[in-house]
């Protein structure tokens, strides 16, 4: 599995952005699909989540209500919608995957992440 995020930029508080990632190798194997963020001297935190085939989804509570995660099936490409963006919002974004063999475990942040994108960068200014 290869991942490529991108999408990333600068913008003002209270705008939106969307950040992309396209993913291959994903073939027919069921997938947990997720976006990750680290701040300058933060540790790497969970953002969001979802079950590529089965669609659940998980968020942090920081970004709930704010970020949506959704995909193209046809592109092979997750998406993160970001509205209502905030200073503290500021980090690098990582798109991430990692097989998903118990359907039934939503708890998509507790996950051992495997595969990762390289990041891209998101700024908000006050």
């Amino acid at each position: 599995v290869q991942l490529q995020a991108s999408g990333g930029g600068l913008v003002q508080a209270g705008g939106s952005l969307r950040v992309s990632c396209a993913a291959t190798g994903l073939g027919f194997s069921r997938y947990v699909m997720g976006w990750f963020r680290q701040a300058p001297g933060k540790e790497r935190e969970f953002v969001a989540a979802f079950s590529w085939i089965g669609g659940s989804t998980a968020y942090a509570d920081s970004v709930k209500g704010r970020f949506t995660i959704s995909k193209d099936n046809a592109k092979s490409t997750m998406y993160l919608q970001m509205n209502s963006l905030k200073p503290e919002d500021t980090a690098i974004y990582y798109c991430a995957a990692v097989r998903e063999f118990v359907p039934e475990n939503t708890d998509y942040s507790s996950y051992a992440f495997d595969y990762w994108g390289q990041g891209t960068q998101v700024t908000v200014s006050s």
